[in-house]
């Protein structure tokens, strides 16, 4: 698959059911009055030509920071050999078809990421259009991944999920490494967060593991947080 020089990414969803999986990410900007034209362009393209076990999905970044501000992002994730096998194809005349016709309705690019998911917890095979989405600089890696498995391991899930993993490039001048999703049914839960569906003994062992995650997790800073909003899935 040629290399999609216009659509230059940050982050990522991964929406396949083994823990471990990888992923490929772009960012982009997109006019408010282009929107429906690239989502057709791309819901069409990959409807018809999605390489066989790899996820596509696209997202609109719905609250960002300033220095976060593209509008879009489109993201491929499956299992290696399955990524391989899409990259290694040049995708022939209807990818070049469709490379022209969505690079005449996108602004910019942005930025792009390459990546693994680590692990997962909560219902993957449910729907969680609203995600909060969190860039972590983190300094040992194996002591955040241990101390993270652990305090994950331990929440209440109620109709909401969390999946983490690492960036192998395309880490930003912030530094952030590691990423970390909390995907959500709709707004209402994604604004209320796990603490607006725990009871108080609940929140208060949740609390408890939370405070020795931030003790034992080796050193981590979050340096970006954002919300998106999923377009669609193919």
């Amino acid at each position: 698959m040629k290399k999609l020089s216009i659509l230059i990414i940050l982050f990522v969803a991964i929406n396949v059911s083994a823990q471990e999986a990888y992923f490929t990410s772009y960012n982009f900007i997109v006019e408010p009055s282009q929107q429906n034209t690239v989502v057709k362009l791309i819901s069409d393209y990959f409807t018809a030509n999605k390489t066989e076990g790899v996820t596509v999905s696209l997202w609109e970044n719905h609250f960002n920071d300033p220095g976060n501000n593209f509008t879009h992002m489109i993201v491929f994730s499956g299992s290696l050999d399955a990524m391989g096998n899409q990259y290694s194809n040049d995708g022939g005349a209807e990818w070049m078809l469709f490379m022209t016709q969505i690079n005449q309705h996108i602004k910019d690019g942005f930025s792009s990421s390459m990546g693994r998911r680590l692990a997962s917890w909560g219902d993957m095979e449910a729907s969680y259009p609203v995600q909060n989405y969190y860039i972590i600089q983190v300094e040992n890696s194996n002591a955040f991944r241990s101390a993270y498995e652990k305090y994950q391991s331990s929440a209440m899930r109620k109709g909401w999920m969390n999946m983490y993993g690492a960036f192998t490039t395309g880490v930003g001048p912030d530094g952030g490494s590691h990423w970390a999703i909390t995907g959500h049914k709709d707004f209402k839960s994604a604004m209320g967060g796990s603490s607006a569906i725990l009871t108080e003994s609940e929140k208060k062992t949740r609390d408890k593991a939370w405070n020795t995650f931030r003790e034992t997790n080796g050193g981590a800073k979050l340096v970006r947080s954002g919300t998106r909003v999923m377009l669609g899935m193919w």
